[in-house]
């Protein structure tokens, strides 16, 4: 892909230091389907935009949203409609959600599904012609619509053709390492090219951050290792936004288990919900079928959190495989069925030796998403920080304690384009202004800091840190959780926090050490925070799970929040909005999946 020029380069300003600067009106950072969303919307009201990504344009994490995005078409179910996709979304989220953001989101899907079929998305077809739908996990109806097995990769080549159509200027391998923010307002970015090391300044009216999650802290994850580390939230909370219910994080159920004879790189690797979706089953090691004991009525399709922690049962009492793992089987399935319903896993288990239509795969749970992020106003997506934005995975408040299945992918198009639309109409920024010296001055300082950073020469692997604290989190701040776990994860993430002072890169800004020592400082933010507000909910709700409190507790049904105070960490709570009466009807109602329609 030819890198486009960016919208503005001002050369007399950039040799003031030794850095490109480059004006925009308006930065997304992230390059997924919630950055190309809202850049579109921005382009289609004549705003220009700006679209920076880590990765090759087109190489984003939306890819790995296999199986399906969510609308109440009533394509084969007519009854469904937005007010119970709001409904079940509640329910799955255990009434934490930010209702507005909910009722947002599930009205807006059905005219972003046929949006996005327009725009080229090959959305399966009933023999009738409509966009068929599938059952999805903890959804009363079948309302996940979907491309086969690839669904946010089709979904992420319709964005970028539509952005390529409307010429929006995008640049790829860029990693922004710090915002240029005063605390009251933001000026653009501090950044770094990954490909010839040379850092650049973003000075911008309007900043949108859209860079995604931090499930990639835990040791045991299905991104990619160089992506979800936590930039976007940890980001914001430097620039002086809030965070909100970051100890929420969704194990899911079925990531693989590496076999001795792969590559460990497919270790947590997703194994998606749509092989659960058509029907798969899980044993445990000694042939059980073991969600009867923990979901009679639902299966193998109850909430995600639901069958993460059934599964770990199972391991924990005895019963799981040697690997800590459990079966997943659908090869009650015909081949031709799985071929086309679920092209991408059955191709991928083939590669490595699997028949999926003739034996069971090994599975265990794996950090998947992560509900908790940066605290936004919903109906614009504006964070405490003025002219600072947040969408997709980067934010909190859609999927309140636990995410409905099917519902990321609706966030990243129902919101980026609410985002876009308010910024044009609300300011239509055409131009930047001049950077105030003192925000100079501390891009200036950030790019001091990357050059010793590349220039340190310590003991330490920024690497093996990482994995370090990947284990860390597994093992205080994972699937389950008590107080004085968490406590010694504190500890141990003190002692972490004083070996990374001494990392080794040795280098330059091109090598992988030195991105390493980069993602590595934004983990350590987020897993100081996930360790804090996990140790502050003295409850078990939705994903976060206390062995010491075990149950769900109405007093806490309540948001935590997370803001900078100088050197610290401030928290705090407060208490959700409440549904229209619509939804209420709809949760009132207490509509519920037939698991047995699959049967």
């Amino acid at each position: 892909m030819t890198t486009i020029t960016p919208v503005e380069t001002d050369a007399s300003e950039r040799e003031r230091g030794d850095y490109e600067e480059v004006a925009v009106p308006v930065l997304v950072i992230g390059a997924g389907a919630a950055g190309a969303r809202t850049a579109i919307a921005l382009a289609e009201h004549g705003i220009d935009s700006l679209v920076i990504g880590k990765r090759d344009h087109g190489d984003a994490h939306t890819v790995w949203a296999a199986g399906g995005i969510n609308a109440a078409l009533g394509s084969l179910d007519p009854e469904d409609d937005w007010a119970i996709h709001a409904a079940d979304t509640i329910d799955e989220g255990h009434h934490l959600n930010d209702p507005t953001a909910v009722e947002t989101v599930t009205r807006a899907m059905p005219d972003r599904i046929r949006e996005l079929d327009a725009w080229g998305t090959e959305f399966a077809r009933t023999p009738d012609g409509t966009i068929d739908q599938r059952y999805f996990g903890a959804q009363s109806f079948r309302r996940t619509c979907f491309v086969g097995d690839r669904t946010g990769e089709a979904i992420l080549d319709t964005l970028v053709g539509r952005a390529q159509e409307l010429e929006i200027p995008y640049r790829e391998n860029v990693m922004v390492t710090e915002l240029l923010s005063d605390g009251e307002r933001v000026y653009g970015a501090a950044a770094y090219d990954m490909e010839d090391g040379h850092e650049i300044l973003f000075r911008a009216s309007h900043v949108v951050l859209a860079a995604g999650g931090f499930s990639a802290l835990w040791s045991r994850h299905s991104s990619r290792e160089d992506e979800n580390t936590g930039d976007g939230p940890a980001l914001a909370l430097e620039a002086g936004a809030d965070l909100l219910d970051v100890e929420f994080v969704q194990f899911h159920p079925t990531g693989m288990v590496a076999d001795d004879e792969w590559d460990d790189d497919w270790n947590g690797r997703l194994v998606t919900e749509a092989v659960r979706g058509e029907g798969g089953r899980l044993y445990n090691a000694d042939g059980e079928r073991f969600m009867e004991r923990y979901s009679p009525d639902q299966m193998e399709l109850d909430a995600r959190d639901v069958v993460a922690r059934a599964i770990q049962a199972e391991v924990d009492a005895g019963r799981g495989t040697d690997n800590g793992g459990v079966y997943l089987d659908i090869s009650h399935r015909d081949r031709s069925f799985l071929k086309e319903r679920l092209p991408r896993m059955y191709e991928r288990f083939q590669s490595l030796g699997v028949d999926l239509a003739a034996e069971p795969v090994e599975i265990a749970p794996t950090a998947h998403y992560t509900m908790g992020g940066v605290d936004v106003d919903f109906t614009t997506g504006e964070t405490g920080v003025d002219r600072l934005y947040a969408v997709g995975e980067t934010t909190a408040g859609v999927h309140g304690a636990n995410r409905l299945g099917g519902n990321s992918l609706a966030e990243t198009v129902a919101l980026g384009k609410i985002v876009g639309d308010h910024i044009a109409t609300a300011y239509a920024p055409q131009r930047t202004d001049p950077l105030p010296e003192r925000i100079r001055a501390a891009a200036e300082h950030e790019f001091d800091r990357l050059a010793a950073l590349a220039a340190a020469d310590g003991g330490e692997s920024p690497q093996e840190l990482i994995e370090e604290l990947g284990e860390l989190l597994w093992d205080h701040a994972g699937i389950r959780r008590d107080g004085p776990s968490l406590a010694d994860g504190r500890a141990a993430l003190a002692d972490l926090r004083e070996r990374a002072r001494h990392v080794g890169v040795a280098g330059d800004h091109t090598g992988r050490p030195f991105e390493f020592a980069v993602d590595l400082g934004f983990m350590l933010t987020l897993a100081d925070v996930i360790l804090r507000t996990a140790a502050r909910r003295t409850e078990s709700r939705g994903a976060h799970y206390r062995t010491d409190y075990p149950e769900r507790d109405p007093d806490w049904r309540r948001n935590v929040l997370v803001t900078r105070d100088g050197e610290d960490l401030r928290l705090s709570t407060r208490t959700p909005g409440t549904p229209s009466e619509r939804v209420q009807r709809a949760l009132d109602e207490g509509y519920e999946l037939d698991y047995h329609h699959l049967e």
